[in-house]
């Protein structure tokens, strides 16, 4: 992570939480704010003017929404964004328009959470000063991915873990995996509420069927769950096969839900009959999973660093021995195709 000062420009409707903003970068002397706009016209002359570092910016804008500004943005003149944003379905379309990451607004501007949001934007800016903000490229490809017809795969997991970069990632995976293919289970890491969301989302977009876990859910064919925001998943077997246990806790690998914590649960529970694959994201949270599901039998794949807007989580993975094959996000779901019908 770099160690110069970064500036940043504060992009928000609100006067007040500007200011709120300006408070919560002043906590972390790693950053300056350079400064401020109100809307994306604003945005626009403050970031040929100013050339920051990192952008802050609510989704939710008058004149021009957030996702329309970035779609306007990143074509002509690439800049690390942050979403700052309160619950809004529009933040995943800002993501695929090219944001890094985002932070949700606190309800409280005192006390424990307004202490944790400061950590966690701060935390997200200077990770977005170091990411590779991906150039979307239009691909044509069939809606409808083509079944296995394999009778041999029922007893399989797949298992899939995320952080920075990760939402669009995995949703490229998703859609091109058929009806059929054997239950999923993803741990994207992402605030309570938000993954209920992002589910939604997805099962929108995908063949397959997307829901945010419950504890007890079934893991079937053709269904991936998405880990709550707020809670560790991990993968138990009984007499009528794989379900998950969802359930609160303290943070593992830095996170709730920790893909360490699923991993570990799936080496343990599924051994060979699973794919473990991790993607984009900041720091190391899965890579000791991923190596417990690799020396349990399963096969492992790590998203490769030319396509990951964050290369930590998947390098330390392949540095540690964990990764059967390194490969792009575009390309994972061909290989985990090819994989189940060997």
């Amino acid at each position: 992570m770099t160690s110069k000062i970064l500036r940043v420009l504060i992009v928000d409707d609100s006067v007040f939480f500007r200011a709120v903003l300006q408070k919560a970068l002043g906590t972390d002397p790693q950053l300056k704010v350079i400064g401020t706009a109100a809307n994306a016209l604003e945005a626009e002359k403050k970031i040929e003017e100013l050339k920051p570092d990192v952008v802050t910016m609510d989704v939710e804008m008058p004149n021009m929404r957030g996702t329309d500004f970035l779609k306007k943005l990143m074509p002509v003149n690439p800049v690390p964004v942050v979403l700052v944003s309160a619950l809004n379905l529009g933040l995943f379309e800002a993501l695929d328009a090219g944001a890094i990451d985002f932070v949700k607004k606190p309800a409280a501007l005192d006390g424990n959470e307004f202490e944790s949001f400061c950590a966690e934007v701060c935390s997200k800016i200077k990770v977005a000063a170091t990411a590779k903000i991906q150039r979307k490229t239009i691909k044509t490809t069939s809606n409808s991915p083509t079944k296995l017809n394999n009778a041999n795969i029922h007893n399989l997991v797949i298992a899939i873990g995320a952080s920075t970069g990760g939402t669009e990632a995995t949703l490229e995976i998703l859609k091109h995996l058929p009806v059929d293919i054997p239950g999923i289970v993803v741990v994207q890491h992402m605030p309570a509420g938000f993954t209920k969301m992002y589910a939604d989302r997805l099962n929108k977009l995908c063949s397959i069927t997307v829901a945010e876990a419950s504890n007890g859910n079934r893991v079937k064919q053709g269904q991936a769950l998405i880990a709550a925001g707020d809670k560790h998943m991990v993968l138990k077997k009984d007499a009528k096969g794989y379900f998950v246990k969802c359930y609160a806790g303290d943070k593992v690998s830095g996170h709730c839900p920790s893909v360490d914590v699923l991993f570990d649960s799936v080496g343990e529970t599924a051994g060979k009959n699973a794919i473990g694959v991790i993607l984009t994201g900041m720091g190391k949270d899965g890579a000791k999973g991923l190596l417990k599901m690799r020396n349990e039998g399963a096969y492992t794949i790590g998203q490769d660093k030319r396509s990951s807007v964050v290369y930590g989580m998947p390098m330390v993975a392949n540095d540690i021995g964990a990764v059967i094959k390194q490969a792009s996000y575009q390309d994972i779901a061909g290989i985990i195709i090819k994989q189940l019908k060997q």
